[in-house]
């Protein structure tokens, strides 16, 4: 019984070490909190505003208070449990090994979610969720009471990607971020039409027509100047030429490009993202080395991790797009059960860029869609106040850990 045993010690030995007073280690702990709050969420929603291109009002008017908003949330998280872990150590006498972490968490992350809007209450419930439900995972493996499956993440991948392409391309499956997501990822041309049958042979689709900008010839114009266009104009025609005349499966509705050309496009559309989004991420560490080592500046461009992420999500999307088109080619219908194998093959795009966050953050979204799916089905039972619940036993059990 020594799990339950009380230790003899006061908060001052234990939790806030650097000052014996409780009330002045809250007042130090919320200075703290409010810092890093704002550091988080300010440029966080700057970002998500830019994105999503928001309008000249929303810069002027609700930029500044939603950011205050969700930092006093994060600040009140803070702040509260170190205030309910003096407050239990009072009134327990001592501390067990359930009030330091698990029990002074599980009242303050409560109140603190209840600060912050409800329309981003959703999502912090899954993050918690992922990493809560992750750290129990390690916790388990580490006292060996799971045993690890190799590659576990990659094959957890490759069904939650089974499941969500299957939804994309079912009738009402997905809505919403998941739906515009998805979209953007793989691309309109997946879109679900619902028409399973094959369309006739005569029937063919408007084809674009070439986008060569011919100007009026001038007198004076240079002929380096009219080469040049001469030769972009030729490149752009030879590769439209080469996009539209191969094989393309009646069934297919990426009506410029044949399905070979269809697959390599997505693979360099999406590997260029990639790409792109790691090195966005790596700018603001490259700064700070930009003047004490500057020779680490390159290194921003030609990380490996860069070409792994850019490699992942394009791998992704072609495996994908070939995988339908090969389907369609060979039972020459489109169907919504193909996506169900072009979605687990496509995971092993995994094998590019292991982590067990997306992994888990994914399957985590991929239950939530399915239990309320469940709900609009009557299948399952609705309980108010679920996400606030489950954020404060996720964050309760982080603080634990």
């Amino acid at each position: 019984m020594a799990a339950l045993s009380k230790i003899p010690h006061s908060c001052y030995e234990i939790g806030h070490t650097w000052h014996p007073s409780c009330v002045q280690s809250a007042a130090d702990i919320t200075k703290g909190a409010l810092e890093v709050s704002f550091k988080i969420y300010a440029p966080l929603y700057l970002i998500a505003a830019v994105l999503r291109r928001k309008k000249k009002d929303y810069y002027l008017k609700r930029l500044i208070p939603e950011i205050l908003w969700s930092t006093s949330f994060l600040t009140t998280n803070g702040t509260l449990f170190i205030v309910f872990f003096c407050i239990l150590r009072k009134l327990l006498g001592g501390f067990y090994p359930w009030s330091s972490g698990f029990g002074a968490a599980l009242p303050a992350s409560y109140i603190a979610i209840l600060l912050e809007r409800k329309s981003r209450r959703g999502l912090l419930t899954i993050y918690m969720a992922n990493l809560a439900s992750e750290t129990l995972f390690r916790m388990a493996v580490t006292r060996g009471i799971v045993k690890p499956i190799k590659h576990g993440e990659v094959l957890l991948f490759s069904i939650t990607a089974s499941i969500f392409m299957f939804l994309f391309r079912s009738n009402d499956g997905l809505k919403g971020f998941a739906f515009s997501a998805l979209k953007f990822i793989i691309g309109k041309e997946e879109i679900p039409t619902h028409c399973n049958v094959a369309d006739s042979v005569g029937t063919s689709p408007p084809e674009r027509t070439a986008a060569i900008d011919t100007e009026p010839s001038q007198a004076l114009a240079e002929r380096a100047d009219h080469r040049r266009k001469k030769l972009i104009a030729y490149t752009r025609k030879l590769l439209e030429s080469i996009c539209k005349h191969g094989p393309r499966h009646r069934c297919c509705k990426h009506y410029q490009d044949n399905c070979i050309s269809y697959c390599v496009k997505g693979f360099v559309r999406m590997f260029s993202i990639g790409y792109l989004i790691q090195c966005c991420l790596k700018v603001p560490s490259a700064f700070r080395q930009m003047f004490s080592k500057p020779s680490r500046l390159p290194s921003v461009f030609y990380n490996k991790e860069n070409f792994q992420l850019g490699a992942f999500l394009g791998s992704f999307v072609s495996i994908y797009k070939g995988t339908s088109c090969l389907l369609r080619w060979v039972r020459n219908i489109d169907d919504e059960l193909h996506a169900l194998i072009a979605g687990f093959l496509a995971g092993v795009s995994m094998f590019f860029y292991k982590s067990t966050s997306i992994t888990m953050y994914l399957f985590s979204k991929l239950v939530e869609t399915m239990y309320f799916k469940g709900i609009e089905a009557g299948q399952f039972p609705y309980f108010p106040h679920a996400d606030t619940i489950i954020y404060a036993i996720s964050t309760a059990i982080c603080f634990h850990a």
